[in-house]
């Protein structure tokens, strides 16, 4: 059905050319602007930055510009949005990822700030959760209220946030905690569209990080994230 829409929609535009409407560059022009686009962002970095920013504009409170994250999380986090980056090209999608390597130094502001400049439809920033030997699931998180950021990128993210997570889990089997709303995320505060993280499943937990590091469950995962944001898009 994806593959008809996207058809009729070029059919469209190259009858606009025959009739004169519009010219060659203006058609592809159109073409491109069609994709929407989606900003990966593969939470921590192979070493952490304890240096610390604002949490959001104009605020006074200050964490650190990248924590170190669960012990192996940041080469997963990686290792999964490579996965969910192919998955979305498959489906159309115009992908940018905040970093593809481990050697990085990015502020959690300057991947909002990234996304930003991208003009990105929706942010996806991955990440996987720790706790007790016991804790399993997954969760989205989104903004809690427009303390920091716009009414309408509230409203979105926590939109975005309910179809990832009910797709992500219905895919996997991953047990779903739902979605939490946080005001002290630099990620989300700083953004100015549509963002969500995702804790993918407890590291922790030695059943789920068997599956969070698999390569074949991560394209499960993957499968299960795009899913969730061809919901939101209405696809």
């Amino acid at each position: 059905m994806k593959k008809v829409v996207r058809v009729l929609m070029y059919v469209l535009l190259i009858g606009a050319l025959i009739l004169g409407n519009m010219s060659i560059t203006e058609v592809s022009a159109a073409a491109k602007k069609s994709k929407k686009i989606i900003v990966i962002d593969p939470g921590h970095q192979k070493k952490a930055n304890l240096d610390k920013e604002p949490i959001g504009p104009g605020s006074k409170t200050k964490k650190y510009k990248v924590a170190g994250g669960t012990s192996g999380e940041s080469s997963t986090n990686l290792a999964i949005a490579k996965k969910l980056r192919t998955e979305l090209e498959k489906r159309g999608y115009q992908v940018y990822m905040t970093r593809t390597s481990q050697d990085v130094d990015i502020s959690n502001k300057e991947r909002a700030q990234y996304a930003n400049k991208k003009k990105a439809d929706a942010v996806i920033h991955i990440h996987c959760d720790a706790g007790s030997k016991s804790s399993k699931g997954a969760h989205t998180i989104a903004p809690a209220s427009t303390k920091y950021v716009s009414s309408s990128v509230k409203k979105k993210s926590q939109k975005l946030a309910k179809n990832v997570i009910n797709s992500y889990c219905e895919k996997t089997k991953i047990k779903n905690r739902g979605v939490s709303k946080r005001d002290d995320l630099t990620g989300l505060n700083w953004s100015k569209v549509p963002a969500i993280f995702i804790e993918c499943g407890f590291l922790t937990n030695k059943s789920e990080k068997k599956k969070l590091k698999n390569g074949k469950f991560q394209k499960k995962m993957a499968v299960g994230m795009a899913n969730g944001i061809d919901d939101y898009f209405g696809k």
